[in-house]
């Protein structure tokens, strides 16, 4: 067994099974995410406390279009089938984009499901998340790359029934730079230029029944996590962005999930820096029509 000390992921997705009492965690896993990629594992606890794992969840064979930079996988259950979505770094363009896997268990086998990324093929794009709109229809947001427009984007694009493809062009929900709290990224390969990331964009609705979204960026070369609502409740906004981050302590990509008591927590990773990203589930607290963090869960 293993504590969340023990754990070196990045990216966090906890996915609580109530019929099963269990807690199960994907993430980035690779030891080396900014390298070869072996593929994702997962971690499976009854607390939140004590985990067991690496349960390999995810292995490419040998036709996977993508041997680099395996990242940011989150889990869904639609139907009787699990959907994975997950961010990798083609062979064919050297570009990123996301891809949807399926498999018949949580535990996988995880298998191809979508012909490649269902991103744009001349794009690098990341951290792609399913939303079901209040019709049901899915869409997708995920972020077109910060080194390839310079000012990071987070947009939106409808997905087929079956998951397996974009249905049209994809929307621009905003800009990094449009967030009052994020400030220029600074990198050694673009010196001079004003980079603005947006990374890990997660959709959840508020207790007050409010779109929210996570999405995470930089305040002076550290990682940081940002809060967006939409005004109209729907997934193309516009969406109005908290002037102050919700987590700014070197760590960010978060998802929001209930505990079996109830309690919703924040899921994130930090510190940002490889190997030394743990996974922290923090305590959220909705007022006055804003959201707060207020301390780790089950440290107490």
């Amino acid at each position: 067994m293993k504590t969340l000390e023990d754990i070196q992921i990045r990216d966090p997705f906890v996915v609580p099974l109530e019929r099963e009492g269990r807690y199960y965690m994907y993430g980035s896993t690779d030891s080396n995410i900014w390298g070869k990629g072996t593929g994702f594992d997962a971690y499976v606890s009854e607390d939140l406390a004590t985990w067991d794992g690496p349960l390999p969840v995810f292995r490419p064979d040998e036709n996977f279009y993508s041997d680099t930079n395996f990242w940011a996988p989150e889990v869904y259950q639609v139907g009787e089938r699990w959907y994975m979505f997950a961010t990798f770094r083609r062979k064919d363009n050297d570009l990123l984009g996301t891809a949807v896997l399926v498999a018949e268990s949580p535990l996988g086998p995880f298998v191809p499901h979508s012909d490649g990324p269902v991103t744009p093929v001349e794009w690098s794009s990341l951290d792609g998340s399913l939303h079901l709109d209040s019709e049901g229809n899915p869409w997708m947001a995920f972020c077109h790359e910060w080194q390839q427009t310079g000012d990071g984007e987070v947009r939106a694009v409808r997905l087929s029934a079956d998951l397996k493809r974009a249905e049209g062009e994809s929307v621009l929900l905003f800009k990094a730079s449009e967030a009052p709290w994020t400030t220029p990224f600074l990198h050694k390969r673009y010196p001079g230029r004003n980079n603005y990331v947006t990374d890990g964009p997660y959709l959840f609705h508020g207790e007050d029944g409010v779109l929210n979204m996570l999405w995470a960026s930089f305040i002076d070369n550290r990682y940081a996590l940002g809060l967006a609502r939409s005004r109209s409740g729907d997934v193309l906004g516009p969406w109005e962005q908290a002037p102050d981050p919700l987590y700014r302590d070197d760590g960010g990509h978060g998802m929001v999930f209930r505990t079996f008591g109830g309690e919703r927590l924040l899921a994130v990773h930090a510190p940002n820096q490889t190997p030394d990203e743990r996974p922290i589930f923090l305590r959220l607290e909705e007022a006055d029509g804003g959201i707060r963090t207020y301390g780790r869960y089950a440290e107490e």
